[in-house]
């Protein structure tokens, strides 16, 4: 067997060269095993095209120094909270590689936590221990891989052998040669070198979970030895680093985030959402002079009937108040590719579904009945079933056994008769059915036979005592003796077949068999559903989306925006370009209508969001966003307390008009007053924080992008850290590209009330926007012109729906539902937040959770709208509680 000498570098290693081009991997793995190299083991068919042209990457290819008092352990990085049971899954992880939930060390290279969805990452270096080949082999549950270096230099690690990679493959523990992956080919090392190598593990919820990598000395007879403390040390030391110091991190091929094994991984997605649409990137378009659009419209009084204002609400009962917006066309963010299991879209309950299913939208077409197509399954042509049923005598054979005048009589024989005649003109048409039926076929079936059934053995009082001695089996002496195996091939053929009779004979005396073959009739069998392929139906278009409401419904999470008719719309943008157009000489043509957002008031007038691409002049591309409000009702006061002061009725989705007002001859198309919005104003991102390195740093570096993506100076990050000891949290911000930023420094225990009120407190503008903010969000790049959009001061507060993602799921493999309960997102207005009272600090002192519903009732109750839409790749990360804010941790049970 041919082997790769390790102890010198290869020749386009030496000197550290830089890597080649991803194209020109495979050449550098010729002592994998077959189906172990970096294309066919990760990627799925051939390579795509954007893989091969990625940029070269930035690995680590210089060691970092090494000290003698490294040896005895490696370094182990934790990536908790993540289901799946593939080291591909493991690659998805938004932290990994650099981002560990906890960086510690490990004595041996077999580990087994006794803890599900996690991954790990081990690395460092196997010192030999003579001059030789080697093979490795890794086992675990659920899958690994075990990559080496042909050095001390990460870079130059390849993959050296692997349990599975789909997440259903296992071993039991030690179990070190059940694929033949898990093997590597005999390596060639040096005791007088050391060899970086790195282990990857994923284990799912399920199974016993270990991961162990063994070696031996090449020789066939010795077996997989653990790799303990004597033979290995760490890549380097962690223990006085803060979490967020993540340079010293190796990168290699298996761990890189730039590496093209991650293009290769991502399987295609069937969200609808995550298809392009013109809304995520319109905010780039140059928006229309402000003077283009002022007076287009005639203005009027925006005083909607669903605003609860001085209206008394029970406890968290505000979210009943709010309502939701159509929109215009359609966003997707409907969560189709969740609708397998959950099918609450639908308004029939899912036992109805599971029971009925969909059959009652459904008209069956009559069936033409034809004798002649009839199904019909003959199971035995011999069989009784289906011979003719004799007829009743003719007339010049009268019935007998009817009584002459009974009642029912002749009508019964009259059908009786008819049914025989036409089988008996069957008959004659098919001769051959007349034929006499043969003897039933005959078939052996076993049976005890009664006379020689043998006696049941005799228990023994006692079974572990003999009280009798056994009767031993007789050995026939007689014949050839034959003294070995080898032997036997020289007694003759009639020699051996003389043994054989005399065996049979002594088996015959010695035991009577309990069976024998009796002759038996063969059993009817039963009939088969027929199954009619040629069924068909008719069906009416259905549109689901009309039998919705605007109704905050909190029962289904799987259902998108509520979607607006196109007439209407047309209507509507027809009407305002043609006022448009008026006002600036046709100047404008409608390229596009990219969004279109409708809050429906049928007692007084819908309002409307018009969101169009324009053509000013032929030449330059503008965007147009403005409130447009059809009136059609107006009441004889302008303001709404007054026109309406007892409130809407709760749970009303569509208020009726009141008695007073005024039905003008058509709508009116008009500006509402004191709803626009400003497109440069400030916004605030409020956050608190505490020992959340990996999610502190996650949320800047996305602020940081955000900044990157939007060139926008006008926000503002506000962290309020309540003593984080794993991070320097300010430094981080410090060090990232913000526009600006605030680092707000609280003593105690962690408090999310008392936090965001000091953050909202930090900003002295009281016309600048607070968004109060988590920190296991993930940002669309048009959030902060949808936080502006939605924000009106004095009139409009807005609570986007984010959508919570599930354990294993990403921005880009988004699995999850909407948070349609969840009003922790919230952004407002800093007047408007300061007019209704702030966060309740003192109610929610020592606890979270009910604080976003508390504030929400006192928005409400304060005059002010909640716009509600779910928006568009706006994701909540998985992550579990453990470990987090306040929360202790119990010592493990000692083993």
């Amino acid at each position: 067997m041919r082997c790769l000498d390790l102890g010198r570098p290869p020749a386009s290693t030496a000197g550290l060269a830089p890597i080649p081009p991803i194209s020109h991997l495979s050449p550098l793995l010729p002592w994998q095993n077959d189906g172990q190299d970096l294309d066919g083991w990760f990627s799925r068919g051939q390579r795509s095209s954007q893989a091969t042209t990625q940029p070269k990457l930035n690995l680590t290819k210089q060691a970092l120094p090494w000290n003698e008092q490294y040896k005895g352990k490696a370094n182990l990085h934790v990536f908790e909270d993540w289901c799946g049971g593939a080291v591909r899954h493991l690659r998805k992880n938004l932290h990994f590689p650099l981002f560990p939930h906890t960086r510690t060390t490990v004595k041996k290279l077999a580990v087994s936590p006794k803890w599900k969805n996690y991954g790990l990452r081990i690395f460092g270096y196997i010192h030999p221990f003579k001059d030789g080949d080697f093979q490795f082999s890794v086992a675990s549950d659920d899958n690994s891989e075990f990559w080496l270096s042909s050095d001390d230099s990460p870079s130059n690690s390849r993959l050296a052998a692997f349990v599975g990679k789909l997440g259903t493959e296992w071993t039991a523990p030690g179990e070190f040669t059940k694929f033949s992956s898990q093997v590597s080919k005999p390596l060639r090392l040096m005791s007088s070198r050391r060899y970086y190598f790195e282990l990857l593990h994923k284990q799912d919820d399920r199974g016993s979970d270990h991961v162990e990598v063994g070696w031996r000395v090449f020789l066939p007879s010795l077996k997989f030895e653990v790799i303990d403390s004597s033979y290995i040390s760490l890549y380097t030391d962690e223990s006085s680093l803060k979490m967020n110091h993540v340079e010293h991190i190796p990168q290699t091929l298996a761990s890189h985030s730039g590496s093209y094994l991650w293009e290769a991984q991502q399987d295609e997605h069937g969200a609808d959402m995550l298809k392009s649409d013109p809304r995520d990137t319109f905010f780039l378009t140059p928006a229309i002079e402000a003077s283009r659009v002022e007076n287009v419209l005639v203005p009027c009084a925006y005083s909607p009937t669903y605003v609860v204002k001085d209206f008394p609400i029970a406890r968290y009962q505000g979210l009943q108040f709010v309502y939701l917006s159509f929109v215009y066309p359609n966003d997707f963010t409907r969560l189709t590719h969740m609708e397998t299991e959950n099918k609450c879209f639908y308004r029939e309950s899912p036992l109805y579904l599971e029971k009925f299913g969909f059959y009652k939208y459904m008209k069956m077409d009559e069936e033409e009945e034809d004798p002649r197509q009839r199904a019909f399954l003959f199971l035995n042509p011999d069989s009784e079933s289906l011979l003719p049923t004799p007829c009743p005598p003719t007339p010049a054979q009268p019935l007998t056994d009817a009584a002459p005048g009974a009642p029912g009589s002749s009508s019964r024989a009259g059908l009786r008769g008819a049914a025989c005649s036409e089988q008996s003109r069957m008959l004659r048409l098919h001769p051959s059915r007349l034929a006499p039926p043969q003897s039933a076929e005959k078939v052996y079936v076993t049976r005890l036979q009664p006379g020689k059934r043998k006696a049941p053995a005799q228990e023994p009082a006692f079974p572990s005592i003999f009280l009798y001695p056994k009767p031993l089996k007789k050995v026939h002496l007689d014949g050839p003796r034959v003294t070995s195996f080898l032997k036997m091939s020289e007694t003759t053929a009639s020699q051996r077949e003389e043994g054989k009779g005399q065996e049979e004979e002594e088996e015959e005396e010695e035991e009577v068999s309990d069976y024998s073959y009796e002759t038996g009739e063969l059993q009817q069998g039963w009939l088969e559903d027929s199954i009619n392929w040629q069924r068909t139906f008719s069906v009416s278009s259905v549109d689901f989306e009309l039998l919705r409401s605007d109704w905050n419904d909190l029962r289904c999470n799987v259902s998108g925006n509520l979607q607006l008719s196109e007439s209407e719309v047309v209507d509507v943008v027809a009407q305002y370009m043609e006022k448009l157009n008026e006002k600036n000489g046709g100047i404008y043509t409608l390229l596009r209508i990219v969004n279109v957002e409708k809050r429906r008031d049928t007692a007084r007038g819908n309002r409307y969001l018009l969101e169009l691409e324009l053509a000013e002049r032929g030449q330059r591309t503008v965007r147009l966003s403005e409130y447009v409000y059809v009136l059609l009702h107006q009441g004889k006061q302008d303001d709404s307390a007054e026109a309406n002061p007892d409130g809407p009725a709760p749970g009303a989705t569509e208020p009726q008009p009141s008695p007073w007002s005024i039905l003008y001859g058509k709508p009116i198309l008009c500006r509402p007053l004191r709803l626009s919005w400003k497109q440069d104003v400030m916004v605030h991102f409020v956050v608190p924080v505490k020992n959340q390195a990996r999610w502190v740093q996650q949320f800047i570096s996305d602020m940081a992008r955000l900044y990157g993506a939007t060139k926008d100076t006008n926000f503002n990050v506000i962290l309020v850290d309540f003593d984080s000891d794993d991070m320097d949290v300010e430094k981080a911000l410090q060090d990232a590209r913000l526009p600006r930023y605030q680092y707000l420094r609280r003593t105690g225990n962690f408090e999310r009330s008392a936090g965001l009120q000091a953050g909202v407190d930090t900003v002295e503008d009281g016309h600048s926007i607070v968004f109060l903010c988590d920190l296991h969000i993930h940002f669309p790049p048009n959030i902060l012109d949808s936080i502006r959009k939605h924000c009106v001061e004095g009139k409009l507060a807005y609570a986007p729906i984010v959508m919570r993602l599930s354990c294993g799921s990403s921005p880009r493999e988004p699995n999850g539902y909407w948070e349609v309960n969840g009003f922790g997102l919230f952004g407002i207005y800093k007047s408007d937040f300061d007019r209704v009272g702030g966060m309740n600090t003192e109610e929610f002192r020592d606890r979270w959770g009910g604080e976003d519903w508390e504030l929400l009732d006192r928005v409400l109750q304060s005059g002010l709208e909640v716009e509600r839409l779910r928006l568009r790749n706006f994701y909540h990360y998985y992550h579990s509680k453990r470990g987090m804010w306040n929360a202790r941790i119990k010592k493990p049970p000692k083993d």
